[in-house]
């Protein structure tokens, strides 16, 4: 069974008397494990699917499914927990707490879950020293560059073990070096972890980072492609 499904997805905003499709029956799915790409200029509706996988935003009609669960059958409550415990989220902005240091911002989603700050610390400093800040455990937001920023906001997407990480441009606000370092380490989560990861972007090379491409145009996909095999840790190709 795909760890993501979407049959027939739309999703409609209403403006007064006027409707705005944002998305008109997407279908797709994705493997445990798999890295996908989203790409579509403005408007073709990259950050709607993504809100409607994230369980942020719920579909007009058609079904999404993550791992087993039916998004638009939960209530609030049971959703709530879902994001929590299954999905990993990194956004363009980062979206870090200016007050809290490095690890209690990756410790963060446990709290959310009821989970003592003090608790999660070793976890936390664990994953930064994987993002290569375990140095910077203590350092609050304002102290680290937009590459260690982002660094941190993937670490604390790993910190409730997420089958899913769903990226909204990830590397938007970063030069292409640091750009390349942060998309190594969301590579790393599905060949190493074997999570599946879905990154929207407007950067072509970012996009062939992935296993496929599925590219969007006026809320449908006008294309889903294989890229050419990316490479894992240890020199072989990833696993289809």
């Amino acid at each position: 069974m795909p760890l993501v499904e979407l049959e027939g997805v739309s999703k409609d905003y209403r403006r007064t008397s006027q409707v705005l499709t944002a998305l008109a029956g997407v279908s797709f799915t994705a493997q445990a494990g798999e890295y996908v790409s989203i790409m579509g200029p403005s408007g073709a509706g990259k950050s709607t699917l993504l809100h409607l996988m994230g369980g942020l935003d719920t579909a007009t009609e058609g079904v999404v499914r993550i791992d087993g669960a039916e998004l638009g059958s939960l209530g609030e409550e049971a959703l709530s927990a879902f994001r929590r415990r299954r999905l990993g989220f990194v956004f363009q902005f980062f979206n870090l707490l200016p007050t809290l240091s490095a690890w209690e911002n990756v410790a963060v989603p446990r709290l959310l879950d009821g989970v003592p700050l003090g608790r999660s610390r070793t976890r936390a400093e664990a994953l930064l020293e994987r993002v290569g800040l375990g140095q910077r455990v203590e350092h609050r937001p304002a102290e680290l560059s937009g590459g260690e920023l982002q660094r941190v906001a993937v670490a604390r997407a790993l910190m409730a073990e997420p089958v899913l990480i769903l990226a909204d441009e990830p590397t938007g606000n970063l030069d292409s070096a640091t750009g390349a370092e942060v998309l190594a380490l969301l590579r790393s989560c599905a060949t190493e972890d074997g999570r599946t990861v879905i990154v929207v972007t407007h950067d072509p090379r970012a996009a062939e980072v992935g296993d496929r491409v599925v590219e969007l145009a006026d809320g449908r996909v006008l294309e889903d492609r294989r890229t050419s095999a990316p490479v894992t840790a240890t020199g072989s190709p990833a696993r289809r």
